[in-house]
């Protein structure tokens, strides 16, 4: 697949991920009914697409394959590190066929500690915000990032 803009992005990921939870995810017990499919955030990074996909079931950084990626034709199952202004963090390569092959790094799964979907994605968000900050000089940890920890203490 080639990735052009946001708003493809956006409504392919939500089309199949929805697809998802109405066949391979429908009567399991890890969804959250509160929960929505909903793509956050994405842009271009490093030449690829990042952002964050919420589901019902996971909560995900998602890298979508930019032209030049060296890792898009990796197969599924593969691993490799990314490194962002917060911290280097690794990412599996999966592969859907309405989506091609893309690279995810699991934030939160399941997603029972979310409320609602305004929780959902407030958390997204300062994830990925988090992300893209530069901490203070100090070690930083994936948990730190995920409780919005960036930056204090």
């Amino acid at each position: 697949m080639q990735w052009r803009n946001v708003e493809q992005i956006s409504y392919v990921l939500e089309t199949v991920f929805n697809g998802v939870l109405e066949t391979r995810m429908r009567g399991v017990p890890v969804v959250n009914p509160a929960l929505s499919v909903q793509a956050i955030g994405f842009n271009p990074f490093n030449g690829d697409w990042l952002g964050v996909l919420i589901t019902p079931w996971f909560m995900n950084l998602l890298l979508l394959p930019g032209p030049d990626s060296q890792w898009r034709e990796q197969p599924p199952g593969g691993k490799f590190r990314q490194s962002f202004p917060y911290g280097t963090f690794e990412f599996t390569l999966a592969r859907e066929a309405q989506l091609g092959t893309y690279a995810l790094c699991s934030l939160f799964s399941p997603m029972f500690q979310f409320e609602n979907q305004s929780a959902a994605l407030a958390a997204a968000q300062a994830a990925l915000q988090g992300l893209l900050t530069v901490p203070a000089a100090r070690a930083v940890s994936r948990r730190d990032l995920l409780r919005g920890a960036f930056g204090s203490r």
